[in-house]
This record gives C-alpha cells, sequence and structure tokens, in this order.
C-alpha cells in the first residue's frame, strides 16, 4: 500500500483515490477482494468512519461490492469506469484549458499536436 501524502485532500478521499489507483494499476483485478475498513485503519492508523466513507463512496460508484460476511470485492468493469472517469477529468482539468490558451496565443491545432508529440517523444 502507498502512504498518503495529499494533505490539502480530506482523509477519505485519499482513501478512496488510493484504492482507485490500485484497481486502474492492475494491483486490484475485478473480482479480487479489495483490502478490508480495518486493514487500511491499521495500516493509516486513522478513525473507522473516516476509512469508511471512501470506502462506502467507491460502493455507491459501483467500483466496490460487499459480500457480506467476507468483505469488499472489486466490481465487473470498475477499471474501465474509473479510467473513463478520469479522461473526463484530463479534459477538464487540463486540455480544455490548453485549448483555450493557445487560442489566447495564437497557437494552431497543428502546433499543438506537434508540441504534443515532441514531449510525448521525450518521455520515452
Amino acid at each position: 500500500m502507498n502512504h498518503l501524502t495529499n494533505s490539502d485532500k480530506p482523509l477519505y478521499l485519499q482513501i478512496k483515490a488510493l484504492i482507485e489507483d490500485q484497481i486502474v494499476n492492475d494491483q486490484l483485478k475485478e473480482g479480487m477482494q479489495a483490502p478490508s475498513t480495518n486493514q487500511l485503519v491499521k495500516f493509516y492508523g486513522l478513525n473507522h468512519v473516516t476509512v469508511a466513507k471512501g470506502v462506502n463512496m467507491l460502493v455507491d460508484e459501483n467500483i466496490l461490492f460487499k459480500k457480506r460476511g467476507i468483505g469488499m470485492f472489486v466490481s465487473e468493469g470498475a477499471k474501465e469506469k474509473l479510467l473513463y472517469s478520469r479522461k473526463l477529468d484530463f479534459v477538464d482539468k487540463y486540455i480544455l484549458k490548453m485549448v483555450q490558451e493557445a487560442n489566447h496565443l495564437g497557437i494552431s491545432e497543428e502546433e499543438i499536436i506537434q508540441y504534443v508529440k515532441e514531449i510525448k517523444k521525450e518521455e520515452l
């Protein structure tokens, strides 16, 4: 498990994001048991209510489901839901602002594409 580091986000959202990351990164696959609330409480030293709030948000979003008496499990299609949601967030947080600024600066679509290609090539 990773440590919680983002101090400007509430802890329950950090727990939620931690589990989401594990699903997106294939550390937790569909049908696998997710860490229990008690395990997360012990590992991070957090209040049970705080951890449960983050986990229950994932249940409400059908990312996790509960098998009574056994624990929480990753739902079928959870990774696809998370990837879709994150792609929408990416567009809203980054692409939209980038395109608006590019329009403001008079940067063409072709130039944007070329910049992105150059940066991606450098990252490999």
